[in-house]
This record gives C-alpha cells, structure tokens and sequence, in this order.
C-alpha cells in the first residue's frame, strides 16, 4: 500500500526506492559510527578528530533526512530502524572502548570509503530512472567525498 502516488513507474521506483533505501542507511550508520568514534576518541590529535567526526555527523544526518524525505515523496517508506541499518549497512563494526586517533581516522577512511562506493553505484543505477534523486545522491557523495579526502590526509 502507498498512500503517496509515485510519478514513477513501478519498475524506475523500484530501482529508484532500492537507492534510496540503501543510501538512508548507510547515512544513519555512518552518522552512528562517526558519532562513536567522536565519545571515544584519544591521543595527541584528540580534539582535531573529534571535531572533526562532529563534521560528518552533521553531513550524515543533514543528507539521511534528505534521502528520507526524496523516499516518502515518490511513494517509497524510508526504513532507518536499528535492526534494518544493522544488516544493510556496508560499513564495518566499530571496536569497543577508547579509540586512538589514528586508529579513528582509519575507521573514518575505511566507512567512508565503504559508503562512497555504494553511492557511486547508486548515482548510475538512478540515472535515467530519476534524475532528481540521482542529482541528490550526486550532492551528497560530494559532501561524503570530501570527508574521506580530508581523513585520508589524515592518514598519510
């Protein structure tokens, strides 16, 4: 059932929602991860990395909110619960307990380079189906890769 009525074929919507799903959560895990990291962060380079993760917090959960809300007006229900990002999401296990710095900005590089990747797919399977969503997930994996240059600089 679909209370909002989709411009979309049922096929484009289905390759369009799968997109958009999938974006959403991997958006609300890297805002998860990010977000862990930041409470656990330790070492000489504490404050610029917490800081730092704060920055792809906010880009994660500023963009999830976008790709939600794109979901909901062409007729797809956006899925961010816990048990669905758990098992969707590309992105690997944080450790437990304090996290150094270099090892944080590792986990960032790795998340982040694990996201982008599946945006990637997801601009070009979007393409001719929607080019309004595709123009959003185009924004927003250059607000993602950005991030992951930055923490890659950090790593070098």
């Amino acid at each position: 059932m679909s209370v909002v009525k989709s411009p979309l074929s049922d096929a484009d919507l289905k390759t369009v929602g799968d997109a958009l799903r999938g974006a959403l959560v991997d958006l609300v895990d890297l805002s998860l991860v990010a977000k862990q990291v930041h409470w656990n962060v330790v070492g000489p380079r504490f404050r610029s990395v917490h800081l730092q993760l704060d920055e792809v917090v906010d880009t994660a959960r500023q963009h999830s909110d976008i790709v939600a809300e794109r979901a909901s007006a062409i007729g797809v229900t956006p899925d961010g619960r816990a048990a669905t990002v758990a098992k969707q999401s590309a992105i690997g296990a944080v450790p437990e307990g304090w996290v150094k710095d270099v090892d944080a900005v590792q986990i960032l590089v790795d998340a982040l380079g694990a996201v982008v990747v599946r945006m990637r797919e997801r601009i070009e399977a979007t393409a001719d189906p929607d080019p309004v969503s595709q123009d959003m997930l185009i924004t927003l994996t250059a607000d993602l890769e950005k991030h992951a240059w930055m923490f890659q600089a950090e790593s070098a």
